[in-house]
């Protein structure tokens, strides 16, 4: 069975100190965390930025800040900066983090509206998954198609129709949100993609660790991570993404999945420094 590919999404826009003291909005401690996370093994780091005060932006020069400052700590991880900000947030707003220098090689393209819970609605409009595709191709990079459930992988399906994206497409399914996370609907979503199509799955919260086990069986790669859950077990917060990563790491290896380096999760993935 092909590597697994470890992403960490690092500190998401959402989930705050008073939820898990661990959780990064320093430049100082995005780097600490980026660190833990791909010395345990992850070659992806998923990021978004925050201020100093935990307030999630898209600010060019805060991601330029901390991809400098990450590939200090890191120099050969996979940044991927996340084109989904925060909810409210305009299209351009959220460009922002692919306008930097060298261009990222990797970064998130969310494939559709979804409900967050409550009054929370993060819009993508079929035209704007359609503008995000066309910039990032323009800008030479490979768009991450970030599906909350099947409707979404239609959707960047027909982004693809309109030539916009370049194959091998790669997808990542993001489950417990808007669709369930069950073994059912992993296995549905993972059976909807083209061929030769890469994909990574994360399960939101309690959803975490039997969609990380089940996702590894299948032959899919991985996420964790402050963003999409904050801890190691129940009722056990993680004091780093690394512990994190190294949970995945385990499991992996219960299932006989060996670990990609960055330099072989960038020949799966079809990246190009």
């Amino acid at each position: 069975m092909e590597k697994l590919i470890i992403s960490a999404a690092i500190c998401g826009a959402e989930v705050t100190k008073e939820q898990n003291p661990a959780v990064p909005y320093t430049i100082e401690e995005i780097v600490r965390e980026a660190k833990s996370a791909y010395d345990a093994g992850a070659s992806v780091i998923h990021l978004h930025v925050r201020w100093d005060d935990g307030t999630p932006t898209q600010d060019k020069g805060r991601f330029q800040e901390a991809v400098d400052a990450i590939r200090k700590a890191c120099p050969d991880a996979i940044i991927q900066p996340s084109t989904g900000g925060a909810v409210g947030m305009t299209d351009l707003e959220r460009l922002q983090s692919t306008d930097i220098t060298p261009t990222p090689e990797f970064a998130t393209l969310d494939c559709g509206t979804c409900n967050f819970g409550g009054d929370e609605i993060f819009i993508n409009t079929d035209n704007t998954v359609f503008n995000f595709a066309k910039i990032m191709k323009e800008r030479g990079i490979k768009p991450e198609l970030e599906v909350f459930d099947k409707g979404m992988i239609d959707i960047a399906l027909k982004a693809d129709k309109k030539g916009l994206l370049v194959h091998p497409l790669h997808f990542d399914f993001v489950l417990g949100v808007q669709m369930s996370a069950t073994l059912r609907d992993l296995v549905f979503m993972a059976g909807s993609l083209p061929p030769g199509s890469t994909w990574t799955a994360t399960g939101l919260g309690k959803n975490a660790w039997h969609i990380a086990a089940a996702t590894i069986s299948l032959g899919g790669h991985v996420r964790v991570g402050f963003e999409d859950n904050l801890y190691l077990e129940k009722g056990v917060l993680a004091k780093s993404n690394g512990e994190m990563v190294a949970k995945a790491v385990a499991i992996a290896k219960l299932l006989g999945r060996e670990i990609a380096t960055p330099a072989e999760a960038r020949e799966i993935l079809s990246l190009k420094k």
